[in-house]
């Protein structure tokens, strides 16, 4: 069972020594989320992002500044006025795009045919370059931080790279932090759970090999249309039961094809693709012997043969209960306790902040976005009204973990 946090009193928002610098950065924000959203780039091919980005942290003055880190990520080093703490917190967010035509109207719509940023990367990228200018400004922070720029969450695993390049290591990371804006939660508000907040995303692919032959004598053929039929329900009993109850668990069947368009022809083979989303390790294990098993078992029983590929994707995006009840205490302090919800409910969606969840402890945080387009949908856009409470959110967080003192001056 997840850990749950503890009610906690209703905080109202706290002055903050960023607040001033960050209000006359504002516009200069805004500026740069758009032209981040006017050139959208895909996966680990954001080369224009993070030459933008290397080159905004250069002007403000970062102690250290390393590119093509995880191909293409770009992390900085901010220096606070003492290092007595000797903690070093990591800050990340992601830059790339999506490969959808773009449908939003906005000013500022892409200008690259075919992509467009209907995640929010932009947003993200732009609100932690805020920060950033912030605390490098200010330096009012015992410690340091990193700030981490990544390629390709959107299904290429950049988070999986970076940390494979020893980025934890080589910036001594000690803790790491992720925000992600929500659409439909209104701005100025924020939700979190401990544990599991977003599941894996795991892909298969399967391929049924029968008899093909021509429609009107199906009794000479191995029909693949009937096997791939009965593979598809069968695998509904997975989650029907083949798990608890109480154990959240997707798995879908998302295409079926095969070769050619007659009516009078039952194919060879038929090809079927999925996904298979759950928040506990073990759950996902069993459910992937499962598939496994199902597709090659129903398809011997009808003559046929299935072969299974299957791939993990992202593990589940587990917060760690210390950090995630430091956020929310952080959050509280930004925008008022009334608007941060601590036990928000898990989601199926995936996110490859996980990997770095799964090296150091930290939390993952949801954002308002408002009254929007859902996520990855033609007419998103990222509302700039929600900048602001990101990178007060970011500052204060530094400020928070790494408190400038009288005695560490």
């Amino acid at each position: 069972m997840a850990a749950t946090i503890n009610p906690r009193p209703e905080r109202e928002p706290k002055p903050m020594r960023n607040v001033d610098r960050l209000d006359n950065l504002l516009p200069d924000i805004i500026e740069w989320r758009r032209d981040l959203h006017r050139h959208p780039e895909l996966g680990y091919e954001v080369h224009r992002t993070a030459a933008f980005v290397a080159q905004k942290l250069r002007e403000f003055g970062c102690d250290e500044i390393v590119e093509g880190i995880g191909q293409t990520g770009v992390v900085g080093v901010i220096k606070g006025r003492a290092s007595n703490s000797g903690k070093v917190i990591g800050l990340r967010a992601d830059m790339d795009a999506l490969p959808i035509v773009e449908a939003s109207g906005a000013q500022w719509s892409s200008q690259t045919t075919g992509s467009m940023h209907a995640c929010g990367h932009d947003g993200h990228t732009a609100m932690l370059l805020g920060a950033a200018r912030a605390l490098s400004d200010a330096r009012d922070f015992d410690g340091t931080v990193v700030v981490i720029f990544q390629p390709a969450e959107e299904g290429g695993g950049g988070g999986l790279a970076m940390v494979e390049d020893g980025m934890m290591e080589r910036f001594g990371i000690q803790e790491v932090y992720g925000l992600h804006n929500m659409p439909n939660l209104p701005i100025g508000q924020f939700a979190i759970r401990p544990g599991a907040l977003m599941a894996c995303a795991d892909e298969f692919d399967i391929l049924v090999t029968g008899l093909g032959g021509h429609a009107a004598m199906p009794h000479v053929c191995v029909d693949t249309i009937v096997v791939a039929s009965h593979i598809v329900l069968a695998l509904q009993s997975i989650v029907a039961r083949g798990v608890k109850p109480t154990d959240p668990l997707v798995v879908s069947v998302t295409t079926i094809e095969v070769e050619g368009e007659a009516y009078n022809v039952l194919p060879q083979t038929v090809r079927m693709r999925g996904t298979l989303r759950a928040f506990e390790e073990s759950v996902r294990t069993e459910a992937k012997t499962r598939v496994i098993d199902i597709a090659m078992q129903t398809a011997q029983v009808f003559g046929a043969t299935a072969d299974v590929d299957y791939r993990d994707g992202y593990p589940p995006t587990v917060n760690h209960v210390d950090q995630t009840a430091f956020v929310v205490d952080v959050a509280s302090e930004v925008v008022g306790g009334d608007k941060v919800d601590p036990d928000r409910a898990p989601m199926m969606g995936a996110e490859d902040f996980s990997y770095m969840l799964n090296e150091r402890p930290g939390a993952f945080i949801f954002m308002g976005n408002g009254a929007s387009a859902n996520l990855h949908h033609p007419e998103y856009d990222f509302n700039d009204e929600a900048i602001g409470y990101g990178c007060r959110y970011w500052t204060q967080l530094v400020s928070r973990a790494m408190p400038l003192t009288r005695s560490s001056v």
